[in-house]
């Protein structure tokens, strides 16, 4: 067993598959729905969760694990034996994850003096942290040292894109999340906003009439970045597998992709993207 363990959150969406075969470890969200307190991926699956979203009456609030989560989850894996830990997060602009996980790793350090853990915050959310996640993962399990296999997280931060559509913007934007997106909110009905994560806050990249201009909108922009050269690329959705299989044949017509696979979101995120959501996380890759 290599002694570099990989965490990240349930917000990574990595699918179940992958984090089996990587021994990647999460750490949960927590989705308050009223009175109710559920746990990300744990006591909340994605199906059950979507349907009752699409007819809720009021949007659930999310909020990111807390220093004693991330604390207890390190403490596991000190005890399971791995000296050394890195701490892959969503940006630190979205979420209290990045800074639990520092507090935390301080308290590893009082106590645990022994264990190095190296915290990122990964600027964007999603499968752009789960591509982090992963790679991380197969760095450690091709033996790199703990200071190697950060680096290769932090060469992916400026490279590693996200795009996705919704039919609305209204999660987003009631769920406190909207960053520089806010002004999209107005557009018309029929306007199926394209939005992406530039430095650790949403932006808009543009504007389209139908889920299929969007898409292929979504493929002239990955072809436009990767040009010549390969990509790995997660289709992300929130219930809306029949889209993200759209857009991946639009893309791969356009560029050369080495590696993809669909995944859905986690319950915590689709808070804010809403049902039905379709997107992409990519970065380029030399091989």
């Amino acid at each position: 067993m290599n002694n570099i363990a990989v965490l990240t959150d349930s917000c990574a969406s990595i699918p179940e598959e992958l984090l089996e075969r990587l021994h990647i470890r999460t750490v949960a969200y927590y989705i308050h729905r009223g009175q109710e307190i559920l746990r990300d991926l744990v006591t909340v699956r994605r199906e059950e969760f979507l349907q009752w979203l699409m007819t809720a009456r009021f949007l659930p609030t999310t909020a990111s694990p807390g220093p004693g989560d991330y604390f207890e989850a390190y403490k596991q894996l000190k005890e399971e034996g791995r000296s050394e830990i890195i701490s892959i997060h969503m940006t630190s602009k979205g979420s209290g994850a990045y800074q639990a996980a520092t507090v935390a790793q301080s308290m590893m350090k009082e106590e645990f003096p022994q264990v190095r853990i190296e915290v990122v915050d990964t600027q964007n959310v999603s499968l752009c942290q789960g591509w982090m996640a992963i790679e991380a993962a197969r760095a450690a399990q091709a033996g790199l040292s703990l200071d190697r296999v950060a680096a290769v997280v932090q060469n992916m931060i400026p490279i590693t894109r996200m795009i996705q559509t919704a039919d609305t913007l209204k999660y987003l934007y009631l769920g406190g999340r909207i960053g520089k997106a806010q002004q999209l909110v107005g557009s018309m009905l029929n306007i199926k906003p394209l939005i992406g994560m530039v430095e650790g806050v949403i932006v808009p990249l543009g504007k389209t009439h139908s889920r299929g201009q969007a898409y292929r909108q979504m493929a002239d922009m990955v072809a436009e970045t990767i040009g010549k050269g390969k990509a790995k690329i997660a289709y992300v959705h929130a219930g809306a597998r029949h889209e993200a299989e759209k857009l991946k044949a639009l893309v791969e017509a356009k560029v050369e992709v080495v590696e993809s696979f669909f995944a859905e979101l986690s319950p915590a995120l689709a808070v804010h993207t809403g049902p039905g959501t379709a997107g992409l996380c990519y970065y380029p890759v030399e091989a």
